[in-house]
C-alpha cells in the first residue's frame, strides 16, 4: 500500500546572501566580545585595541558564522532536504575554524566533530532548549490547571500505597494512635484538640 503523505518540496535558497547576512551578525557579536576583551586588559591599549589587540575574536566569530550558514544552506540545496544532517556538516566546518587557531590537525578534527555533533543533537531534538513548542491555540491557564490536577492523588490512595507516618496522616489518626498505644503498652496518651481535628 502506497504512503499517502508526501514530503514537502524543497525550495532552494541563496547560500551567498545568507552567509553574508550571518557573517555580519556574528561579526557584530565578535566585535562586542572583542570590546569586552579590550576593556579587561590590564594596560591601557586605547579604543583601537578592539581591532589591533583582540581583532582575532571578531574574525573568528565572523568566519564561523559565515561558514556555518553557507555550508548549511549549500548542503540543503545540494541534498534538496532541510534536516539535521545539514547542521551537522555545517558544525564540522565551522568547528574546524576554531581548530585552525590551535594549528594542529587533531584540533581541527576534534573541534569540528565536537561542534558538528553538538549542533546535530540540538537540531535533531527540535532546535530548542525549552523543549517542544506550546500550542498557541490553547489557553495557558487551562493547560497548567490540567497539568496540576493530572498529578493530584487523593489522600486515601496515598495512604493506601505508603501508609501513615512521615508527615502523611489521614483523618482520625490521633485516635487510632492513642488506641494502638493503649493496646500495646497500656499507656493512656491524651489527644489534643489540634491533633484530633486533623
Amino acid at each position: 500500500m502506497a504512503s499517502t503523505t508526501e514530503e514537502p518540496k524543497y525550495h532552494p535558497q541563496d547560500a551567498l546572501s545568507a552567509a553574508v547576512k550571518t557573517t555580519l551578525v556574528t561579526g557584530g557579536v565578535g566585535l562586542f566580545a572583542s570590546a569586552v576583551q579590550n576593556t579587561l586588559q590590564k594596560q591601557n591599549v586605547g579604543p583601537w585595541g578592539v581591532i589591533t589587540r583582540s581583532g582575532g575574536t571578531i574574525a573568528l566569530f565572523a568566519s564561523m558564522g559565515g561558514t556555518y550558514q553557507f555550508v548549511k544552506t549549500a548542503s540543503a540545496n545540494l541534498r534538496e532536504k532541510d534536516d539535521h544532517w545539514n547542521s551537522a556538516l555545517a558544525g564540522i566546518f565551522s568547528g574546524a575554524i576554531i581548530g585552525l587557531r590551535v594549528r594542529t590537525f587533531p584540533a581541527v578534527i576534534g573541534y569540528g566533530l565536537a561542534l558538528g555533533t553538538t549542533l546535530f543533537a540540538f537540531d535533531f531534538t527540535g532546535g530548542s532548549l525549552r523543549g517542544s513548542g506550546i500550542d498557541p491555540n490553547v489557553d495557558e491557564f487551562e493547560r497548567r490547571e490540567k497539568i496540576r490536577t493530572n498529578y493530584q492523588t487523593p489522600l486515601s490512595e496515598t495512604i493506601a500505597q505508603l501508609g501513615e507516618g512521615r508527615g502523611i496522616y489521614g483523618p482520625g489518626y490521633a485516635e487510632r494512635r492513642q488506641a494502638r498505644i493503649k493496646e500495646n503498652y497500656g499507656i493512656d496518651v491524651p489527644v489534643s484538640q489540634s491533633s484530633a481535628s486533623s
